[in-house]
């Protein structure tokens, strides 16, 4: 073993997971899903498969629990039955490799379009205009106008979380991630830039965090202590979101999410603007900062190489470091970083969308050794 990284490569166990290595795979939206069902490919079965390693923890890539929480074409869903078989060739492909793989729920909110909603408007915790692009059958196009949410609607949307989480336990995931970052419903209730509630769902940092804890409740009723992870992104500024405080509001939602017993809170840093590449010269700094908030253990994630990733958990900021880009384009990622062998590049034209290439045909080192 590569010394230098032996931090990377101690056992861990993430509430009910037992890990043997700390190198995760960050949920990556890969748009790859069977239409027009979004019921998960074949295809998506063999990449995740591909990239499972004995111990090793995945994040599936986000997927809606709702119609309405849909966004971008080619996600796949957990909204309908349909979808469990489908997701359960995934669960199958991971677990066979004796890897362990959690879903990561998802409602895009305002970042959507009628064409992927069902024809009905985006909705929010308020109307603020706003400028993204989602992903139709005519591509990249601008975003819908969206409308606020009534607060008689909630308990619907938490309700689609809790179905959302049943249908995971149902097709054999070792666990949840709930989605609350990249600007995203539970984001945007959060963040008082796009928050401009004045009901129990806004004005402070409280009513703010509210949606996500009542989420984070009925989420945990499915699975139990130790079955769920949360993703929040501080200081996130993807998809024009912002806050006033966000330290104090982020703090607050570490600290309330003490009680639910989480498996892990699973924090992007603040240097990654959403899917643009890491500013090199800021240093992570959001896992330190919630780790002295938060009990449980930390996943950190947002533009780290292996030393990186080494450093953040021999300094104590975080338990284990979860990468994207590296993932997407190395199946066998946590034994290049083990030995110290070469990373193959990413190609960005294949992230979103497509057929197998830049999905299921980059080589491993024993391939590359072969050829």
């Amino acid at each position: 073993m590569n010394t230098i990284r032996k931090q990377l490569f101690s056992p861990i166990k993430l509430g009910k997971i037992d890990l043997s290595h700390r190198v995760v795979m960050a949920p990556l939206t890969r748009l790859r899903s069977e239409q027009p069902t979004d019921v998960p490919s074949d295809l998506m079965a063999e990449m995740y498969g591909q990239r499972a390693s004995r111990g090793g923890l995945i994040v599936a890539e986000a997927t809606p629990v709702s119609i309405v929480g849909r966004g971008y074409l080619g996600a796949p869903g957990i909204y309908a039955d349909e979808h469990i078989a489908g997701w359960k060739k995934v669960t199958d492909a991971v677990h066979a490799k004796g890897g362990r793989i959690v879903l990561q729920l998802w409602h895009v909110g305002r970042q959507s379009h009628v064409e992927m909603t069902g024809g009905v408007p985006p909705v929010a915790p308020s109307v603020v205009p706003f400028e993204q692009v989602v992903v139709t059958r005519d591509g990249w196009v601008p975003v819908s106008q969206h409308r606020a949410l009534d607060i008689e609607e909630i308990p619907g949307i938490i309700e689609e979380y809790r179905r959302g989480a049943e249908r995971a336990r149902a097709a054999g995931f070792d666990g949840v991630e709930i989605h609350s970052a990249n600007g995203y419903l539970l984001d945007q209730f959060l963040q008082d830039g796009s928050n401009k509630r004045l009901d129990a769902y806004g004005g402070s940092i409280e009513n703010r965090a509210r949606l996500l804890l009542e989420v984070t409740e009925a989420v945990v009723s499915v699975w139990g202590p130790g079955g769920v992870g949360v993703r929040v992104g501080p200081s996130g500024r993807w998809a024009s979101m912002s806050d006033s405080n966000p330290e104090a509001l982020f703090g607050h939602v570490a600290e309330q999410l003490n009680r639910f017993d989480l498996a892990y809170l699973h924090v992007i840093e603040p240097r990654i603007v959403g899917v643009e590449a890491p500013v090199p010269e800021k240093p992570p700094v959001a896992a330190a900062q919630l780790r002295r908030r938060f009990k449980g253990a930390i996943i950190a994630a947002g533009g780290f190489e292996p030393d990186g990733a080494e450093q953040i958990i021999a300094h104590g900021d975080a338990d284990l470091v979860a990468f994207g880009r590296h993932f997407a384009a190395n199946p066998d990622l946590p034994e290049r970083i083990r030995t110290g062998a070469a990373l193959n590049p990413y190609d960005r034209d294949t992230f979103w969308g497509g057929d197998h290439r830049g999905y299921t045909d980059y080589p491993t080192l024993e391939q590359r050794a072969a050829a």
